[in-house]
């Protein structure tokens, strides 16, 4: 629902962008009636966005709304040539607000500035257009020449102004005897997929996904990194585990890039069981999409009696497709009936991917390696979305008639007694919800000691120097300029994101997992929903918390790579950590 009052708001004002500038010429009554029509049906949509969360609503009703609606309600009650110069630029100004959206603490010097604008609009109104046209062009050029000034100030930043630790001191068992011994190899190569079809791509070990990791929980696992002929560099992150933060695998603020010819060693015993998995975080953009990934598994001690398989549902680039690891065509396999079924599910693209289990009812027995308490049947056909980044374990026990999941386009697997059954067609079905799903006891709360707001939006901004209009910021900021959330070890952390984008941002925080509290004001209800990758989708607002119990500088990001690498990146900063790792370019 809040998604599509977003896109309505958003239709609403791009028509007062065409209406402002032929009303401040025409100048007539009708013209300003239609601006006031206008600003009021935008004032009508934020109070509807309000129901949703006050920060899907609260920019809206505080700047771009009275700067429509209060100039259009004077020209209309009282017609003249410089009240319809007004109107038309505060409809142009309100217009631009929604595009280049502001840092909250910016609010009153955006207020002021519009209001001075106006003024002078005011001022000249007799002036033709020339005022109109040179105050409304001031505004967005304040605005971007504020940010730019931001954005470079913020480039080569300290995390923390108290120098006590550093980030390599926080590492893994150094001498400790491994338990799990792993070497990647990343390399240049070619992927075959199950229809023919080759693909450019870049590997560890020789094949994508890469191999599987499995150790139990517990256990001290090495890694080590070697990088072949990838010219970018490569590093390993560990999505989902908690690792100490020298072993998080981030350019730049964790490590350097591992560069041709040389290695790198991870180090870290994984405390949970569950599904995870590893990819790079050097262009992670390009070099994810082209392979550089692969499944962790951490074990209980008693291995899982019954089928198991790891499925990536994952975006191909050139020729372009997308598959169940490199099924992009259907494909069969053999399980025998009455045994015990669990796939683990991984989302390796950047965008969502919904996919079906059709032929038997079947249990989320797991949420992003966090087990789910007391799951419930779902029925045959019901939908999982995945986020990108983001993992669900599915269990059911093999049937005697066939069984299949389907994701995007072509791509699925038929499980069938005998290996020979055809997929089964597609069903609708309802759609998988968290938020109500199982039942369980939340864990003991507490006060909290820090609490932070995120927007996320749509418009013009800088990053690294460039401008341009992306699905990408926080606050009215892109990174580097996006500030830190900063926070002592121990903390209990209550944040709210709200999503007033055009599209989905999964967001996923290193280094830690979070709790969902609630969704757009409807509290969680089922079992205690803990995820470490929530896709915040159009109009959603998720309230969460976390407790800061690893120290370090983690990431903080939308992990839609595009997104990231447009600016949708910040930092969860621990006081009294540094890095002396240095940030050439976004992150991501």
């Amino acid at each position: 629902m809040y998604g599509t009052l977003l896109l309505i708001d958003m239709t609403v004002a791009v028509l007062t962008l065409i209406a402002a500038p032929v009303g401040g010429i025409q100048a007539t009554r009708r013209w300003m009636v239609v601006l006031a029509v206008l600003a009021a049906a935008r004032l009508v949509l934020a109070l509807l966005l309000l129901t949703g969360g006050v920060l899907l609503a609260d920019t809206r009703l505080l700047i771009q709304v009275p700067l429509a609606l209060f100039p259009a309600a004077w020209a209309v009650w009282k017609p003249s040539r410089t009240a319809a110069h007004v109107s038309a630029a505060g409809g142009v100004l309100s217009v631009w607000w929604l595009l280049a959206p502001t840092a909250p603490q910016d609010a009153p010097f955006v207020l002021a500035g519009s209001a001075v604008a106006l003024a002078l609009v005011a001022a000249f109104g007799r002036r033709r257009l020339l005022w109109l046209a040179v105050t409304v062009l001031l505004v967005p050029g304040v605005t971007l020449t504020l940010n730019d000034r931001a954005n470079a100030a913020a480039t080569g930043h300290q995390h923390s102004g108290i120098r006590q630790l550093h980030v390599d001191q926080l590492t893994g068992p150094k001498n400790q005897t491994p338990d799990v011994r792993v070497t990647l190899v990343a390399a240049r190569g070619r992927v075959t997929l199950d229809s023919g079809r080759t693909v450019d791509a870049l590997t560890f070990n020789g094949q994508s996904p890469g191999p599987e990791i499995r150790a139990r929980k517990g256990q001290l696992v090495e890694v080590t990194l070697v990088n072949e002929n990838v010219s970018e560099g490569v590093t390993a992150h560990w999505h989902g585990v908690d690792v100490p933060n020298a072993e998080d695998g981030v350019p730049g603020v964790t490590q350097d890039a591992v560069m041709p010819g040389a290695r790198h060693v991870y180090r870290f015993i994984p405390t949970r069981t569950g599904t995870f998995w590893y990819h790079t975080h050097r262009d992670g953009r390009l070099n994810v999409r082209k392979g550089l990934f692969g499944a962790l598994i951490v074990e209980e001690p008693t291995p899982y009696e019954g089928y198991e398989r790891t499925v990536f549902t994952h975006a191909w680039p050139e020729p372009g497709a997308l598959a169940l690891d490199r099924a992009d065509r259907p494909a069969r396999e053999a399980v025998a009936a009455g045994r015990n079924v669990l796939l683990r599910l991984v989302n390796s693209s950047e965008e969502p991917q919904r996919v079906q289990l059709a032929g038997t009812e079947f249990r989320v027995a797991a949420i992003d390696g966090n087990a789910v308490q007391a799951p419930t049947p779902l029925k045959a056909g019901t939908g999982l979305v995945l986020a990108a980044g983001g993992r669900y374990d599915v269990t059911f026990t093999m049937p005697a008639g066939p069984v299949t999941l389907a994701g995007a386009a072509d791509a699925s697997l038929a499980f069938s007694p005998d290996g020979a059954a055809a997929a089964l067609p597609s069903t609708g079905g309802d759609t998988f919800d968290p938020l109500t799903y199982g039942s369980g006891p939340a864990p003991a709360g507490g006060p909290y000691q820090r609490t932070f707001d995120l927007r996320l939006d749509d418009g013009f901004g800088f990053s690294e120097g460039r401008i341009g209009f992306v699905s990408s910021s926080i606050n009215g900021r892109l990174y580097p300029a996006v500030p830190s959330l900063e926070v002592d070890r121990g903390d209990r952390v209550r944040v709210r994101i709200a999503s007033r984008s055009t599209v989905d941002h999964p967001f996923h925080l290193h280094g830690h997992r979070v709790r969902v509290l609630a969704r757009n004001g409807a509290p969680a209800t089922g079992s205690p929903w803990w995820t470490d990758t929530l896709n915040v989708g159009s109009g959603e607002v998720y309230e969460i918390e976390f407790v800061a119990d690893n120290p370090g500088i983690w990431m903080d990001h939308c992990h839609n790579f595009m997104h990231a690498s447009n600016g949708m990146v910040m930092h969860l900063a621990y006081t009294g950590v540094t890095t002396p790792f240095s940030e050439e370019r976004i992150p991501e």
